[in-house]
């Protein structure tokens, strides 16, 4: 039962990654840098704050998932620095 729920939950934050990666392209990975000329990984790390922000003030937005918007940007960090060792 355990092993089939962290599949489910991890499939979930899977499609909701592949979603987002869709509508807002490879933005967090490979941002266009307009104003921030921060590398990836410290922007997804203030994406991070930002987030923990949120859900220590019990803030939220729209019908944003925080939790699940929390995971997937610490997936998005695991992908950058996997990324980033292959080079």
């Amino acid at each position: 039962m355990f092993e089939y729920k962290v599949k489910k939950v991890a499939e979930e934050i899977t499609q909701m990654l592949i979603l987002k990666n869709a509508s807002y392209g490879n933005s967090a990975l490979d941002p266009v840098r307009v104003f921030s000329k921060a590398n990836s990984i410290e922007q997804l790390y203030v994406r991070i704050d930002d987030k923990l922000s949120r859900i220590a003030r019990g803030g939220d937005f729209g019908n944003e998932d925080n939790i699940n918007d929390l995971i997937g940007y610490l997936f998005l960090v695991k992908i950058k620095k996997m990324e980033e060792k292959e080079k």
